[in-house]
């Protein structure tokens, strides 16, 4: 399964004006070598010269070259508007297709993202849903280049239709998915597009991202699906996590597989640890579970047992934070093995019991209260995900509008804010999402992280104190013999409740002070520890050099003032402002980028010599464990077909550059 405009990286320069990628004009000593005809002035937009051959020689721009290509084509690749106007001024057909590939020129200015040349040539009546011989329309293309911005654009404002398929059977999604630009997955997902959909070999786009191994477009596909959706099978019978295990992405099987068993949470952490000696290659273990979930999932949603495993390992901590309240209170405060306990000494040890006693009753907040979660309603129901439509109004967001692309949630079909994020355990969007903590099988974010906050300080000072109370009954009773040896084995027989209050109470208490002073260094910070695991991924907390910067940082004084008075920390003023100062776009369509948003600058391209050919398709194999074969061609051009490569805009037949092979 590959593209079929073939593009591949070389030596020249770009730059990068306003979001819009262009080549920078040849210099005097380039101009010098340049043929002078009518395409390359096309693909380097000179306008002076590209006049002087039209209007006084007569050249026609109407005529292909000899590769069967328009300059049209060449001017819209590079995303040279003011020269494609003139071509279409002068007579160019905006709906002309090549002699090979049978593509116009708007299916090249998908492989770019060319927004300004796409706006131009759909208002001079350019046919969008024109498919070329394979028949890719300018959907499909964009999806192939993950042109996200460029596909917004023309779903929205021309209703381009995101599920067409091309003449193997596969959608938009299909190849997104395929190359594991995630941002076009989300962005086709979040417009409704079917996600289920089987092509000709009966692959749906989870099939195709697992085989590549693509993890984060798995991730999306299986949060905005269903367990009917890991449980497809292509037209050899094999499940999308079986075909990931015979490519040998291991990681991305063992997602899948347990992505079936999140669906029923009693049985994950059989499954998971199972997982790890099963033989990748004898999936009938998974199938066979995967299919007693099915069964089972609506069972276990209303049973008893369903509902005590949701609530995960709340009742556990009520256990030991209970347990070892009432073991202190009877080994140590009241023991009748030690020395009756002193009015200062007592204070401590019932100030503890009460630290602990009100950290039970934040654990009940904190575990019952809302995190935040971001209202889906305005988009969909959750009694109807599958089929109600999407609200057009979320597709107007500015923020879409912006690409921000990070933003969109295909499951909850929102456009949440800043610094929030989809919990897959939860199934909800979190606002100021921090994480989800199985100890209160709830997530942390901005509406209780006051509550767990607090209630892991009342912990730890209940923990502190019951120790050092415990230790220094244990220590100064008179009883106890001075031999540090024999002193070990008295404690160890007579006061054996003290002493396993004691050893306990550390072990617990070390986990918690360090995540209490994470979480206070974190609340200091005003950041998250969502936003600290994925700092190099979310655009906004990078400044302009490209280094990590908190654009929420006003200060420890002000970040833990707000924290304490408000429970979090509001940040609608100052995100605006700090995310212009940024450069993260705020602007329409300030974003063009091939590798969803990864990089604002695209790479110079290079296109195939022989025939200049810009489709170079390829077979792609992958087998199962019987043997049988998805053969993703698209025509009769095998894997491995070598061509000769010339710098695009410099004409044909000037510096070859070595062959290249398409992959």
């Amino acid at each position: 399964m590959a593209s079929e405009i073939e593009v591949v990286s070389d030596h020249h320069q770009e730059k990068d004006t306003g979001g819009v990628t262009e080549f920078q004009v040849p210099t005097a000593k380039e101009e010098a070598i340049l043929p002078n005809d009518i395409y390359t002035l096309s693909a380097y937009g000179d306008l002076e010269r590209l006049h002087r051959l039209v209007e006084q020689e007569g050249c026609s721009v109407s005529v292909p070259d000899p590769g069967g290509h328009y300059a049209l084509q060449w001017s819209a690749l590079n995303n040279r508007a003011a020269a494609a106007q003139y071509l279409i001024e002068h007579g160019a057909d905006v709906n002309a297709i090549d002699l090979d590939s049978g593509q116009s020129a708007l299916h090249w200015t998908a492989v770019r993202g060319a927004i300004q040349v796409a706006e131009l040539l759909l208002q001079n009546g350019a046919q969008l849903e024109l498919g070329d011989r394979n028949g890719y329309r300018v959907a499909h293309v964009t999806a192939q280049y993950g042109q996200t911005a460029l596909l917004y654009h023309i779903a929205t404002k021309w209703g381009a239709d995101i599920d067409a398929c091309d003449n193997d059977g596969r959608s938009p999604l299909h190849w997104a998915a395929y190359k594991g630009f995630v941002d076009c997955v989300r962005l086709l997902l979040f417009m409704d597009a079917y996600r289920c959909r089987q092509d000709r070999e009966g692959c749906t786009p989870l099939h195709w991202a697992a085989i590549r191994g693509n993890l984060e477009a798995c991730t999306v596909l299986v949060q905005a699906g269903t367990l009917e959706d890991l449980m497809v099978t292509d037209s050899t019978g094999c499940t999308a996590a079986q075909l990931a295990s015979d490519k040998g992405h291991r990681h991305v099987a063992l997602f899948l597989v347990s992505e079936v068993s999140f669906f029923s949470p009693f049985c994950i952490w059989t499954d998971v640890f199972e997982l790890c000696f099963i033989n990748f290659t004898d999936f009938s273990y998974c199938k066979s579970n995967a299919r007693r979930v099915l069964q089972n999932r609506s069972a276990d949603n209303k049973s008893v047992m369903g509902r005590l495993v949701k609530l995960g390992l709340v009742p556990f901590l009520w256990v030991l934070i209970g347990g070892l309240l009432l073991t202190f209170i009877n080994s140590v405060i009241i023991s009748s093995t030690l020395y009756r306990i002193t009015p200062l000494i007592g204070f401590w040890a019932w100030l503890g019991v009460f630290c602990g006693t009100g950290g039970l009753f934040l654990l009940y907040r904190c575990s019952s209260k809302d995190p935040g979660y971001i209202n889906a309603s305005a988009a969909v129901s959750q009694d109807s995900k599958e089929n109600q439509p999407l609200v057009k109004s979320e597709l107007n967001n500015p923020v879409l509008a912006a690409g921000q692309w990070s933003q969109l949630c295909s499951t909850c079909k929102i456009v949440r804010p800043l610094r929030s994020k989809h919990c897959a355990s939860c199934n909800r969007c979190v606002e100021q999402f921090d994480h989800h903590c199985p100890w209160i099988s709830n997530c942390v974010g901005k509406k209780n992280k006051w509550d767990f906050f607090a209630f892991l300080c009342l912990e730890c000072s209940a923990m502190f104190l019951s120790g050092a109370v415990t230790i220094y009954r244990l220590w100064t009773d008179p009883t106890v013999p001075k031999n540090t040896v024999q002193w070990i084995s008295f404690i160890g027989m007579q006061h054996a409740g003290a002493l396993a209050f004691f050893l306990i109470d550390g072990f617990v208490f070390m986990g918690v002070i360090m995540l209490t002073g994470m979480q206070a260094t974190q609340i200091a910070r005003n950041i998250t520890s969502n936003e600290l695991a994925n700092a190099t991924r979310y655009t906004y907390l990078k400044g302009p050099d490209g280094r990590f910067h908190n654009p929420f940082d006003r200060g420890c004084r002000s970040n833990c003032t707000d924290f304490v008075v408000n429970g979090y920390s509001e940040d609608d003023n100052i995100v605006p402002q700090q995310l212009r100062q940024n450069g993260v776009g705020m602007q329409l369509m300030r974003r063009s980028s091939p590798s969803n948003g990864s990089s604002t600058t695209i790479a110079t391209n290079m296109l195939p010599l022989n025939g200049a050919q810009p489709h170079s398709e390829h077979h792609h194999h992958h087998h199962h464990h019987q043997h049988h074969e998805h053969t993703l061609s698209g025509n009769n051009i095998t894997h491995g077909n070598s061509s000769n490569f010339v710098p695009l805009g410099l004409g044909l037949g000037l510096g070859l550059a070595p062959k290249s092979t398409g992959s």
